[in-house]
C-alpha cells in the first residue's frame, strides 16, 4: 500500500467511500461537459459547414491543453490536488455560464465558442495532472489499476452516450441551456468533491514559497532527464501518438471514400469503437491487467497495430466496424497501463509534472501528425497509411518486452 494512501487513512471502508464519491464527481462533470462539447461542435459543422471553422475548433480545443500542461503539472505539485480539481471546474463552468447568458442575449457568433472552447481546454488541461496525481493519495498501489480502469469506463461511457443525449437536446432545447446542463453538473460535482472527499494535500502541498514556477519546471524536466525508465516511456508515447493519427482521424475519410458516404456508417463506426473502449475498461476493471504493467501495455499496442493493419484491408464494412470496436477495446488497457505505470513509479513531489508532460505530449502529437497524415492522404489511400502506421505499432512490441528500462519497472513495486 503506497504512503499517501496510508496517511489518508486507507482502511477498507475509507479508501473505497473515497473511491466511490471522486469517481461520481468525475462521471458527473465529465458527461455536462461532453454534452456541451458535442453541442458546439455540432452547432458549428451545421452553422457554417466549413472545414476552416472545423479546424480552428481543433485548435480552440488542442493549442490550450498543450500550452497549460507544464505549468498544470507543476500546479499539481504546488497546490492541494482536491482544490485545484475544484478550481478547474468552476473555471470551466464559469466560462459556459458566461456563454449562455450571451447566447441568451442574442451574440451567437461562432468566434463566442472558439474563445469557450479554449478556455475550457485550459481548464480541462490544468484538472487533468491533478486528477492522476491525486488518485494514488488515497488508492491502496494494488488497486490502482482497476480504479484508473473504472475511470476510463466512465469516460468511455459518457462518450458513447454524450453524442445520442446531445443530439436529443439540440432537437428539443436551444443551445444555451443545454450549456446550462454543464453549470449544473459542474456544480453538483464541486460542491461534492469539497464536502465529502476526504483527503489530506500531500506533503508538498503549499511548501514551495520559496521557489518559481519555472524553477518548478525544470526540476520536473531534470527529473525526467535523470530517469532512464522516463525517458524510455515518454519515447514510446512521442511514437504512439505520432503513429495513432491515421485510425483516430482518417478512417471517417476511409468509410467515406471506401464503403459509402452515408452518415449512419460515420455513426456506426463511432459506435463501435466506444462500445470496444466500454468493454475494455469494464474488463480492465475486473481483471487489472498483468502484474507487469509492460505487459498489458505490450499486449494493448501489438493488438492495436494489427487493428490498424485489418483496418487497411478489410474487405467488408462488417469487419470494419469490427475491427474498430477492436482498437477501442484496447484503449483502456493502454491508458490503464500507462497510467498506473506513472502513478507507480514517479515521487509524489514529481507526479503532477510528470503527467503535465504526458498531456502535452499526448494532446500535441496527434493533431501535428495530421499537418502530414491529411495532405498525405489526397495522395495516397487512407488503406496504405493504416497499414503502414498499424506495422510500425506492432514493431513496437518487441522493443516493449525487451527493453531494460521499461520491463523491469511494469513489475509490481516491491515484487
Amino acid at each position: 500500500m503506497n504512503r499517501e494512501a496510508v496517511q489518508a487513512g486507507a482502511h477498507p471502508a475509507c479508501w473505497k467511500r473515497n473511491v466511490a464519491i471522486f469517481l461520481s464527481t468525475q462521471a458527473i462533470s465529465v458527461f455536462g461537459s461532453a454534452l456541451v462539447q458535442m453541442a458546439m461542435t455540432w452547432h458549428i459543422t451545421l452553422s457554417t459547414q466549413s472545414g476552416a471553422m472545423m479546424a480552428i475548433s481543433v485548435l480552440a480545443g488542442f493549442l490550450p491543453l498543450f500550452l497549460v500542461s507544464p505549468f498544470a503539472g507543476v500546479w499539481a505539485d504546488r497546490y492541494n490536488r482536491r482544490l485545484l480539481i475544484a478550481v478547474a471546474d468552476g473555471l470551466i463552468a464559469l466560462c459556459t455560464l458566461v456563454l449562455a447568458i450571451l447566447f441568451h442575449l442574442g451574440y451567437g457568433s461562432v468566434w463566442l465558442l472558439f474563445v469557450a472552447m479554449a478556455v475550457r481546454a485550459l481548464g480541462g488541461g490544468t484538472q487533468a495532472p491533478a486528477v492522476n496525481a491525486l488518485l494514488p493519495q488515497f488508492v491502496p498501489q494494488e488497486q490502482l489499476a482497476r480504479v484508473n480502469a473504472i475511470n476510463s469506463t466512465i469516460h468511455s461511457t459518457v462518450n458513447l452516450l454524450a453524442p445520442m443525449v446531445s443530439a436529443f437536446l439540440l432537437t428539443v432545447a436551444s443551445l444555451e441551456a443545454i450549456f446550462m446542463v454543464d453549470v449544473v453538473t459542474a456544480a453538483i460535482a464541486i460542491a461534492i468533491l469539497l464536502i465529502y472527499l476526504r483527503v489530506p494535500p500531500h506533503e508538498r502541498a503549499g511548501a514551495t514559497a520559496g521557489t518559481g514556477y519555472f524553477t518548478d519546471l525544470w526540476e520536473g524536466l531534470a527529473y525526467v532527464r535523470r530517469s532512464a525508465f522516463l525517458k524510455a516511456f515518454f519515447l514510446f508515447i512521442f511514437i504512439v501518438h505520432l503513429l495513432n493519427g491515421p485510425v483516430a482521424f482518417l478512417t471517417p475519410l476511409q468509410v467515406a471514400r471506401t464503403y459509402g458516404e452515408e452518415v449512419w456508417r460515420l455513426s456506426t463506426i463511432e459506435m463501435g469503437f466506444s462500445v470496444g473502449m466500454v468493454v475494455g475498461g469494464v474488463l480492465m476493471a475486473s481483471w487489472g491487467g498483468f502484474r507487469n504493467r509492460v505487459h498489458t501495455l505490450a499486449l494493448a499496442n501489438f493488438v492495436f497495430g494489427l487493428a490498424g493493419i485489418v483496418l487497411g484491408v478489410a474487405p467488408a464494412f462488417v469487419l470494419y466496424v469490427a475491427t474498430m470496436a477492436l482498437a477501442g477495446f484496447v484503449i483502456p488497457l493502454y491508458t490503464t497501463a500507462m497510467t498506473v505505470l506513472l502513478q507507480e513509479r514517479v515521487e509524489d513531489a514529481f507526479r503532477g509534472r510528470i503527467f503535465g508532460v504526458n498531456t502535452m505530449i499526448s494532446s500535441a502529437l496527434m493533431p501535428l501528425s495530421m499537418l502530414v497524415y491529411g495532405p498525405v492522404a489526397d495522395v495516397v489511400s487512407v488503406e496504405t497509411l493504416l497499414l503502414v502506421t498499424g506495422t510500425l505499432i506492432a514493431l513496437q512490441t518487441p522493443w516493449l518486452l525487451g527493453t531494460r528500462h521499461l520491463q523491469p519497472s511494469g513489475a509490481p513495486a516491491g515484487g
